[in-house]
């Protein structure tokens, strides 16, 4: 049984520390893959604040994990994501997975962060010198969630 640890975080995110903990949690893995998501400094941006529906956020997490835990057989499935204002350079996100091999992590972090964008009520707003304002989701959002939707409802069908 893999083990689940998603979370929403409103203090500083320690990648050093998700990494090492994720990489030191079981020593029968043979794959350990993460991804990092940080706050870009683009287009005069000063801050970058996020929102979530509590609860309902904690929720769409949990079961974007545990849907990788079971798709690529993971040892663990880590989800920690950022709230509240953070300035460029700052982490907003960490996934992670361990798995017997290598392709089932990279996959399943693929997995998560893709579906992660589409499927988790998340709210972000941009700030800069001229204002700020309300982002939409990207449609590349969707495809790539859509890649991986499309790829197990065939591997069912």
């Amino acid at each position: 049984m893999a083990r689940i640890d998603t979370g929403i975080i409103d203090t500083t995110l320690d990648p050093a520390a998700e990494l090492a903990s994720l990489a030191g949690a079981d020593l029968s893995a043979g794959g350990v893959a993460s991804f990092l998501g940080q706050v870009r400094q683009e287009d005069g941006l000063t801050a970058l604040e996020l929102e979530h529906y509590p609860g309902v956020t904690d929720q769409a997490l949990a079961r974007i994990a545990r849907t990788a835990a079971q798709r690529w057989q993971l040892d663990r499935a880590v989800i920690h994501h950022r709230v509240g204002r953070m300035t460029p350079g700052e982490p907003i996100v960490f996934v992670g997975a361990t798995a017997p091999h290598r392709r089932a992590a990279l996959d399943a972090v693929g997995y998560m962060i893709d579906l992660l964008k589409t499927e988790a009520p998340f709210w972000k707003r941009v700030h800069t010198a001229r204002g700020s304002h309300w982002v939409d989701a990207a449609d590349t959002d969707r495809q790539a969630a859509d890649f991986w939707l499309d790829q197990m409802a065939s591997e069912d069908a």
